[in-house]
């Protein structure tokens, strides 16, 4: 048998000219940084190639083996054979490896101070994986708490995916709780990242402006705060704190925080992520306590490698409970997370536990019993139940065309407070007012002011807008019946109209976006 074509031999050597690289990398001081990850990331950017170097790293020998399986297989199945290495690679994860002292944790690893604490023997542990947590974010298991349990590794798997093979991506395990420059005059901003974590960025960014404006230390002044490093790190703490107590109703909270080491071997079909099978529980029954522990361990929010925003989310499934969370859902919703273009983005069930702290899957006000022939529904759907601290308000431009523009509740478009996440073309952006008046006096809502914040790098400053709801400059039914608004009017305008209709905006010198 003909062993393969010129090319593709010249393309397999290639392949294991940079393997053998790699393998003269592993003996490289972990000083330099030179971890797992980044000899991934530089050396091997194709897929095929990443599977047959973790082939070296991990079982050594298989890459004879590959190279065997490609010259007798031929080109058109070599992807099935790249896909038999994974499988190996998972599957030699879940054998006990006898390897010793991890090369990080040696008393002779330069750079690193000696460690005054020792792995726990048991459950097996997990090589350093990609965009697993460093060592400096996790906590120890000394601190109490509980490891997490194979029963609640798989459930919050199921209710946050609907399975267990599915997990976090890329993009989910590099976000966290990033504010902008101390002192400056976003000081009191996050950056918001572009995808799924955003919505989950923006809802606590609207808690830290709660907590600034209306919270028991705000400034009466009325302007927007100016934040140090030590401010900033008490905002999100109270941010984070008031979602996770929300979600357990007032009366408990869960802090999920990652440890080193695994706390359980992966049953079959339970895909390894490098984060969740390390998780620690630290459970709380006063919000003061909460906050402390949070306040505590504020980095394993805020740093980049800290997996901030995955911490947080898992922390919220296990304050609210999956029994609580299945009984807030509906049919039309079983989990929280939705597939998007090889990422995950956050389902309404996930925003309004955000927001309420129950996961009703959708925004209408109360629970729909009937369908709209006036006929019995099987199961009721689930709306909002109470009015929140923080309220929301939707747009988009092609729902709108349609006619089929969500109707969102008076529950939400009508808060405690003058603060609302808004969903704009499918991205979150946070509107605000420092006037606490302004929803409980009719006569405040004539003429006010509001800000509006994108979490986007290249905002530098917050934008400020003028809304006159008694001018009525701006009429819709003069519109042609088939002309776009949104060629006349910023996404940004129509919908604060929906929450004002025909109100009169006024961007202050502002050149109008969205």
């Amino acid at each position: 048998m003909e062993r393969g074509s010129r090319p593709e031999r010249r393309e397999l050597e290639d392949i294991l000219r940079q393997v053998s690289e790699l393998d003269r990398w592993r003996g490289a001081p972990q000083a330099r940084g030179l971890d797992l990850q980044s000899r991934f990331v530089k050396v091997h950017r194709a897929r095929a190639r990443v599977c047959v170097c973790v082939c070296v790293c991990v079982c050594g020998g298989l890459c004879l083996m590959a190279e065997e399986l490609v010259w007798s297989a031929g080109a058109p199945r070599l992807s099935s054979y790249i896909q038999l290495l994974q499988d190996d690679v998972e599957k030699s994860l879940l054998r006990p490896l006898d390897r010793g002292k991890a090369e990080g944790d040696r008393d002779d690893a330069p750079g690193r101070p000696a460690s005054h604490t020792q792995r726990p023997r048991g459950p097996p542990t997990l090589p350093p994986l990609p965009f697993s947590v460093p060592q400096s974010l996790t906590v120890s298991p000394v601190l109490g708490g509980f490891p997490v349990s194979t029963e609640q590794a798989v459930e919050l798997r199921k209710i946050l995916f609907g399975n267990t093979f599915h997990i976090f991506s890329y993009e989910w395990k590099k976000s966290f709780f990033k504010f902008r420059e101390p002192n400056s005059e976003l000081s009191y901003t996050l950056e918001a990242e572009r995808g799924g974590t955003r919505a989950v960025q923006i809802v606590i960014q609207a808690n830290i402006i709660k907590h600034l404006l209306f919270g028991p230390h705000a400034d009466q002044h009325g302007g927007l705060p100016v934040l140090g490093e030590k401010d900033q790190d008490r905002a999100l703490t109270a941010a984070l704190a008031d979602v996770l107590w929300t979600a357990g109703e007032d009366q408990a909270a869960t802090v999920s925080l990652a440890t080193w080491t695994i706390s359980f071997t992966p049953p079959p079909g339970y895909k390894l992520d490098s984060i969740t099978e390390r998780l620690h529980l630290f459970s709380f029954s006063r919000k003061e306590d909460v906050q402390k522990f949070i306040c505590e361990h504020i980095r394993c929010f805020k740093e980049e490698g800290s997996h901030g925003v995955i911490l947080l989310l898992c922390s919220l499934v296990f304050s609210r409970t999956t029994d609580r969370l299945r009984q807030d859902l509906d049919a039309t919703t079983s989990h929280l997370l939705q597939p998007s273009f090889g990422s995950f983005v956050c389902r309404q069930a996930l925003l309004n536990l955000l927001l309420t702290g129950r996961a009703t899957p959708h925004v209408f006000n109360g629970t729909v019993q009937y369908d709209e022939a006036g006929r019995l529904l099987e199961r009721p759907l689930r709306g909002v139940l109470t009015r929140s601290d923080i309220g929301y308000l939707h747009w988009s431009r092609e729902q709108g065309r349609g006619s089929k523009l969500l109707k969102v509740g008076s529950m939400l478009k009508t808060p405690r407070l003058p603060i609302w996440v808004c969903s704009i073309n499918g991205t979150y952006s946070v509107l605000f007012s420092p006037n606490r008046s302004l929803l409980s006096d009719w006569r405040m809502e004539h003429l006010f002011k509001l800000y509006f914040y994108t979490g986007q790098p290249t905002q530098t400053s917050t934008a400020l807008l003028t809304i006159d709801t008694h001018s009525h400059h701006w009429e819709l039914k003069a519109l042609d019946a088939h002309e776009d608004p949104e060629k006349k009017f910023p996404s940004l305008e129509m919908t604060i109209r929906t929450k004002w209709e025909g109100a009169a905006i006024n961007w202050n010198g502002t050149v109008p976006f969205f």
